[in-house]
């Protein structure tokens, strides 16, 4: 861990005194669109430009990107707008082609860095032609495995690749959220623990899954010192192809990273370390509220079936199997017994109310 730390490059975000803004649409659609938006973005804030050439489906026969040819307009952005310009890659012909047209920033989607396979032909295929010195910005892996983000970072530095970046896109998560993928802040930290040098770039679009909490979760990463965003924005983002609910366009955009820049000059360095704790019991008490309603969804489902079957609510020694458990439990982690005797009697006088409720 310490030779990833000591080894990586920060010189490409750390002339800049500002935050790594990256942008563009999820999908090159037309050269139209693809231009239109660049253009539109405001380059005092924007430094690269981003699309998807090739987008990585769960199942076959969506729209799966357009390809090498959207590659020339993202080069046609590049030589009229001055901003650099990225696109996700995923094995060793995508690499290929894009170092072609002078893509500046790759990076590397969820999906790949979940597999240490297609990491190691990205890297072997990065050293092959000759580009060490690319920037490549990793996304964590689609589940919360901080050895697996980690492993595709010490795999890239194996090939002296140390122009390093991470992109925070959030994680799956198996309950009813808010978000699409879960920022889970707290592994987040961990990284930032475990590799302080490393640029941590944060993806509230895919976080969100929507336009409305595209701020809020900005604000957030900024108080965990994220030193850059990747905003989705698209010139008719109700139109596009591919995710069309998390674009924006790049005039909402704008007026974002302004109200951003306003709270960096007016927040001081104590409220922020108050504000990123304050955030994460914040996730940590959404979680559980997910989780309490999914718990007394069961105990409907639990009280249906107990009717039915002519069984008594009340069970005294199931009911003595789970307190016993939850205090062993409490008792490892440290939890004092009266918070969960307290907590576990409440959840069960509410469980034995929802069943009785059943008709």
């Amino acid at each position: 861990m310490e030779n990833l730390n000591n080894n990586i490059d920060r010189s490409w975000i750390d002339k800049w005194n500002q935050p790594f803004i990256i942008s563009g649409p999820c999908s090159a659609e037309s050269e139209k669109q693809i231009l239109e938006t660049a253009h539109r973005l405001n380059s005092s804030y924007i430094q690269v430009f981003r699309a998807g050439i090739w987008k990585p489906r769960t199942k076959p026969n969506n729209f799966e990107g357009i390809g090498k040819k959207g590659l020339e307009w993202l080069h046609k952005v590049k030589k009229s707008t001055g901003l650099m310009i990225a696109t996700e890659i995923a094995n060793a012909e995508h690499i290929k082609l894009a170092i072609s047209f002078g893509v500046d920033v790759l990076w590397i989607g969820a999906r790949s860095t979940a597999s240490p396979f297609t990491i190691q032909e990205i890297a072997d295929a990065l050293e092959l032609e000759g580009e060490k010195n690319k920037i490549i910005l990793v996304k964590n892996p689609i589940h919360p495995d901080i050895e697996l983000w980690i492993g595709a970072l010490e795999r890239l530095l194996g090939k002296g690749i140390r122009k390093l970046g991470v992109i925070h896109r959030g994680f799956y998560t198996y309950k009813n959220s808010k978000y699409r993928n879960q920022p889970n802040w707290n592994l987040l930290l961990s990284l930032k623990d475990l590799i302080p040098r490393i640029p941590i770039i944060c993806d509230p679009s895919h976080i969100c899954g929507n336009k409305k909490g595209i701020l809020d979760i900005a604000k957030k990463a900024y108080h965990f010192k994220c030193e850059g965003l990747m905003i989705e924005s698209h010139c008719d983002p109700n139109h596009a192809w591919s995710d069309a609910q998390q674009q924006i366009t790049p005039e909402n955009l704008l007026e974002m990273l302004k109200e951003l820049r306003n709270i960096e000059k007016c927040d001081p360095k104590n409220q922020r370390y108050l504000n990123s704790f304050r955030i994460l019991i914040d996730e940590l008490d959404e979680n559980i509220i997910a989780l309490l309603a999914e718990r007394m969804n069961i105990s409907k489902k639990l009280g249906t079936l107990k009717k039915d079957s002519d069984i008594a609510i009340f069970q005294p020694n199931r009911w003595k199997d789970i307190m016993k458990r939850s205090m062993n439990l409490g008792k490892s982690l440290g939890i004092s017994e009266e918070l969960l005797e307290g907590v576990f009697k409440l959840l069960h006088q509410e469980s034995m109310k929802i069943q009785n409720q059943v008709k």
